[in-house]
């Protein structure tokens, strides 16, 4: 059974205010709702499947206690020069060092020197001192799927039209689309490109028996 991460609860003191910073942000704003005396706001970050909560009576937590929440971009550079430009003091890019990330004292200035993915960041605080990370993730490790922005979505379909060129040179007429949502399915498993491909021709080969049974 799958279990996908569905909300993190903020702890803010200003519920307002924490509302239009993260309007700021780019957020979107899905819910407000007061229920008796509480209150719940769920925002979802742009191309996140998670979201999050602020709001009154939903945490005993003290604000500003949420810990380091990450931000997962293709670019750290870009995302970090578009939220300088929404207001946000964000501090400038760093890379973990000889400690983890998470700790200051041992992060050093500048992105990645080899510019790995999972390791340049930049930080900043919501009102209240929530820590929020940006990680840059251009390639993500086996299993833990694919961004979904537009740069990495258009590298996909790119990279599916070869693959799928191949296919198509060697087969019958198909449903262009039965192959390539079976391509996109395993690449989001974590598999490679070589074995999406493969996956997606045995998927169409089991269709095509299916067809002719």
């Amino acid at each position: 059974m799958d279990m996908k991460l569905e909300v993190v609860v903020i702890p803010v003191s200003d519920v307002d205010r924490a509302k239009q910073f993260y309007q700021s942000l780019g957020f979107r704003l899905d819910v407000d709702r007061v229920v008796g005396e509480d209150r719940v706001v769920q925002f979802t970050p742009p191309g996140s499947f998670a979201s999050i909560h602020i709001g009154k009576g939903i945490t005993t937590s003290a604000p500003g206690s949420a810990g380091n929440m990450m931000l997962s971009v293709a670019n750290v550079d870009e995302a970090r020069e578009e939220l300088k430009q929404k207001g946000v003091a964000v501090s400038a890019v760093f890379h973990p060092g000889n400690g983890s990330y998470h700790r200051p004292a041992t992060r050093v200035a500048g992105p990645d020197p080899q510019r790995q993915s999972y390791r340049s960041f930049a930080s900043f605080n919501d009102p209240d001192g929530n820590p929020w990370l940006l990680q840059e993730i251009t390639a993500r490790l086996p299993g833990r799927g694919l961004s979904m922005d537009v740069a990495t979505l258009t590298e996909l379909l790119r990279e599916i039209a070869e693959h799928h060129g191949q296919y198509e040179k060697a087969h019958a007429k198909h449903n262009w689309w039965d192959w390539y949502a079976a391509y996109i399915n395993a690449r989001q498993q974590g598999s490679t490109p070589e074995d999406a491909a493969n996956s997606a021709d045995a998927y169409l080969e089991k269709l095509s028996a299916a067809v002719s049974r």
